[in-house]
């Protein structure tokens, strides 16, 4: 069977938002680029993701003309409260501290909006891309192969932006002797529910004796709650009476007594991991998003640490090809992973802060409680989780 050629400047694997904000903004720029992805546009359109923007994400999608919808239908968010069972709550409030808000917007909504401004465009995108490998990423032409309804590819291109998620090929193409992997894996998950019901006015993150809540939103008729729960449970285990019922036990009774309860249409547990990928980039192949680094979701920087990426990976890119300045390039890891560890740091943070630990033992608790003391007594730590909340200056 006869191989069929395509080249483009630059191949992007992977058509969720990461990818698809990096050909939206090399596109703007003039450069070539296709996207190849495993998945059909329905299934990539249909995944659930958290969708808290930080101010920079805010940002970037306005500079780059992707912003109407955002702002028409998001809710500006000044903040969010957090919770500690008998105790005073707490709004984080990062207007206050640091002049800037955030944005509630569904990742799916924002993946919806990219593709529909990379088909105006005329961009390429070729969905239901199976076998997809890497090849020759530290030589100065490396190429992509795929098969698509039963023929097989082979895409030349000058780099590869692997944007494909934890489980895709790209990191995989960087050699083990190169490759670093830091991870810690926690020992529990979130059970979350999507229901049709008016969600309460601003998020809320609660610790609890029997584990954490954490009240989320969508849209003024579609709110996301999650519970801890063990990482042994299965979704069958939890009826939406069971969950209900735990939510609002674990909620502070202001916030559970707003509630409205009602079927759960999704409903599904996702293990909490934090892992970081160095380098990030290697030869002519560059990771950006859970490509190289996932953050459990207390923090809501994921999708934030993914445009970050492709602001610095974009920015290298487009003073490669119009300026011929590669320094930008060459300094993309570095430059990435300081804002990736912050991320890191403040998620971990948060989710010692917020969960409960098995087998912490007693001077543990005290630490976690003297923690959030400090946060209601303290405008120095007021200040710092305002900040990190926020997201840092990209």
């Amino acid at each position: 069977m006869a191989v069929k050629t395509m080249k483009t400047q630059v191949a992007i694997v992977g058509g969720g938002p990461a990818g698809m904000m990096l050909s939206h903004i090399l596109s703007e720029n003039g450069i070539d680029c296709i996207v190849v992805e495993r998945q059909s546009k329905d299934y990539v359109l249909s995944r659930i993701r958290a969708g808290l923007l930080e101010a920079g994400s805010v940002q970037l999608l306005r500079d780059h003309g992707l912003s109407e919808r955002m702002d028409r239908e998001g809710k500006v968010k000044r903040g969010s409260w957090i919770a500690r069972q008998g105790m005073e709550s707490y709004f984080i409030d990062t207007v206050k501290w640091t002049g800037q808000s955030m944005m509630a917007y569904g990742q799916t909504n924002i993946t919806e909006d990219l593709y529909e401004a990379r088909e105006k465009a005329a961009g390429a995108i070729i969905n239901e891309a199976t076998d997809v490998a890497l090849h020759d990423v530290n030589s100065d032409a490396p190429y992509l192969t795929f098969e698509k309804s039963g023929d097989s590819y082979r895409l030349a291109c000058d780099y590869i932006a692997g944007c494909d998620g934890f489980h895709g090929p790209s990191r995989k193409a960087i050699p083990s002797d190169i490759l670093q992997v830091f991870e810690r894996v926690y020992p529990f998950g979130w059970l979350g529910i999507m229901a049709e019901v008016p969600p309460l006015p601003d998020l809320v993150y609660a610790y609890h004796e029997r584990g954490f809540a954490l009240a989320s939103q969508r849209n003024p008729m579609l709110s996301r709650y999650y519970v801890q729960c063990p990482i042994s449970d299965s979704v069958e285990d939890w009826s939406d009476d069971r969950f209900w019922e735990e939510l609002l036990a674990r909620l502070p009774e202001e916030a559970a007594s707003q509630v409205v309860t009602g079927p759960s249409i999704e409903k599904s547990i996702a293990p909490l991991r934090s892992f970081v990928a160095e380098p990030m980039q290697y030869g002519r192949l560059f990771l950006a998003g859970d490509a190289a680094h996932i953050v459990p979701p207390t923090g809501a920087k994921g999708l934030n640490l993914a445009f970050s990426d492709v602001f610095y990976l974009s920015r290298g890119l487009i003073e490669t090809y119009k300026s011929n300045q590669t320094q930008y390039l060459e300094d993309y890891s570095n430059t990435a992973l300081k804002r990736v560890w912050a991320s890191e740091n403040f998620s971990w943070r948060m989710t010692q802060l917020m969960h409960v630990f098995p087998d912490t033992d007693a001077f543990e608790e005290k630490i976690q409680r003297n923690n959030y003391e400090l946060l209601l007594s303290s405008e120095a730590h007021q200040r710092a989780i305002a900040t990190e909340y926020v997201g840092l200056p990209f």
